[in-house]
């Protein structure tokens, strides 16, 4: 079987690309565009893909294909429906970043709450040389200790983020569904979760129901001194409320990993608050660890492996 990688360069070029026995021939591309994707699949069985979109056109010029192996969790960049109308199996890769991604949340969180950043920067510019005491306290400090943390999301992700959370002494709830009719039991109802928490972190698939499900309102009835982080998906959160609500103080602070676009230009709207020390934002690493990747590769070619052994029976 021939196996096409579109964006092999979405990895670091020295982290190893495992396949499996029954792939005989592999071309890695280090990424792709919609001008050239088709001619670079027409002739595979297999194309392993990480956020290349492959569109019912393209894909209906591939006789050849058999398997999308998406390179990630999320598989919104392939058209599901046209691959199931042409009989092309799609995998995804689930639970490699159940280290790495709350590993992430906690480190964001932290940071907001300690002001790590915001010491260190003082002390390079000579603000503890300067000080009449031992220390100085310029920066808030607060514990996550005996606060409350909001997840929406109960997934494996979700999970793992209460188990720390609670290791750390904080009281978890998770948020039932915002408008939903019931509150299912373990969950609370979503409005009264939001104006408990003193931290929301967000751990949801991005649906039609979950766009957006922060934002102005939802701002609204936040404690001020609540944060929010987002590592999951862009566009949960209402990304112009949330500029207005860090730049109104509505809220004391935000860490974000995903963004409504990605890469993001220097003219998106979250780059107007990038500067201000109680906005964190990295570039959608959350999940990057050197070991979430290792098992994220070896995953997906567990994944072809029983895929090509299913063809041969």
């Amino acid at each position: 079987m021939k196996a096409v990688f579109l964006d092999r360069g979405s990895f670091p070029e020295d982290t190893p690309i495992p396949m499996p026995d029954g792939v005989s021939e592999t071309q890695f591309f280090h990424n792709s565009s919609d001008e050239n994707v088709l001619e670079r699949i027409q002739h595979a069985d297999i194309v392993m893909t990480n956020k290349v979109v492959l569109s019912r056109n393209t894909l209906q010029q591939c006789p050849h294909l058999k398997l999308v192996q998406v390179m990630a969790t999320g598989t919104n960049n392939v058209d599901l429906k046209a691959c199931k109308d042409l009989g092309i199996t799609v995998q995804n890769v689930a639970g490699y970043s159940t280290v790495s991604v709350p590993e992430h949340t906690f480190a964001m969180m932290l940071e907001l709450r300690r002001n790590l950043t915001r010491y260190r920067e003082a002390i390079k510019q000579g603000r503890w040389a300067e000080s009449e005491f031992f220390g100085f306290l310029d920066f808030p400090l607060n514990d996550l200790a005996n606060s409350t943390l909001c997840l929406l999301g109960k997934g494996s992700l979700g999970n793992r983020v209460a188990e720390i959370a609670r290791a750390f002494g904080m009281h978890v709830i998770f948020a039932e569904h915002r408008n939903a009719d019931t509150v299912r039991d373990g969950y609370t109802e979503f409005n009264q979760a939001i104006q408990a928490a003193d931290v929301i972190s967000l751990h949801c698939p991005l649906t039609d129901t979950t766009r957006d499900v922060i934002d102005k309102d939802v701002f609204a009835i936040m404690k001020p001194t609540a944060i929010l982080i987002n590592t999951g998906r862009g566009g949960l959160v209402n990304e112009e409320d949330l500029v207005d609500a860090i730049k109104t103080k509505r809220i004391a602070g935000a860490g974000f990993d995903v963004a409504t676009v990605e890469p993001m230009p220097m003219d998106h709207i979250l780059q107007s608050i990038a500067h201000l020390p109680n906005f964190i934002l990295t570039p959608h690493v959350a999940w990057a660890s050197e070991s979430s990747m290792a098992r994220l590769l070896q995953i997906a070619c567990d994944n072809m492996t029983s895929f090509i052994e299913q063809q041969i029976k």
